[in-house]
This record gives structure tokens, C-alpha cells and sequence, in this order.
């Protein structure tokens, strides 16, 4: 069951995926990045130790949802830390 095709009640929709899980992911699960406000893409720290396609990745989700934002951080090293925490604080009522 994938929760992007019920409504939560949630503010935001914010896909979180990583460099290990596969470049394929937005191809496979075309709904899920469909209805994202946001994409999360983390453990980019491992980009020179697996095999993934940042453009492929990107790609898919722009043919998936030509709008959505997408962020590339590492939560082991903080890269790209302030970059979520800016969009999550933008959003706060």
C-alpha cells in the first residue's frame, strides 16, 4: 500500500529516498513522486561507492512531477541539512 494515494491530512507530501535504494525508484513508483511536494534525496555521501545516475534519478522524477522540488543531502555528514530545515521552517503556520 503506498500512503501517497490517501489523504493523511497532511500539510506536505515529502518523498525520502537514497542513493542505495536505486535510481530507479521515480520509474517504479510514479504516484509516489506524482504527489510530493518535495523530494528528499539522502546518503549522497555514498555517490562515489554505489552505482546510481543522479540525472537518471532526476529524470524520472521530473517526468513523474515536472514541478517538485528536490533536495540532495546526507544526513551523516549534514550536507543539504539546512537546505530541509529552510523549506520546513518556510512552511510553519
Amino acid at each position: 500500500v503506498c500512503p501517497a494515494l490517501f489523504d493523511l491530512g497532511e500539510q506536505a507530501r515529502v518523498v525520502i529516498t537514497s542513493v542505495t535504494e536505486g535510481a530507479e525508484k521515480p520509474r517504479k513508483y510514479p504516484q509516489m513522486f506524482r504527489a510530493a511536494d518535495l523530494v528528499l534525496l539522502n546518503k549522497t555521501d555514498l555517490l562515489p561507492y554505489v552505482d546510481f545516475d543522479v540525472d537518471a534519478f532526476l529524470d524520472g522524477t521530473r517526468r513523474a512531477n515536472p514541478g517538485v522540488e528536490v533536495l540532495q543531502l546526507s544526513a551523516t555528514t549534514g550536507d543539504g541539512i539546512d537546505s530541509w530545515y529552510g523549506w520546513l521552517r518556510a512552511r510553519l503556520p
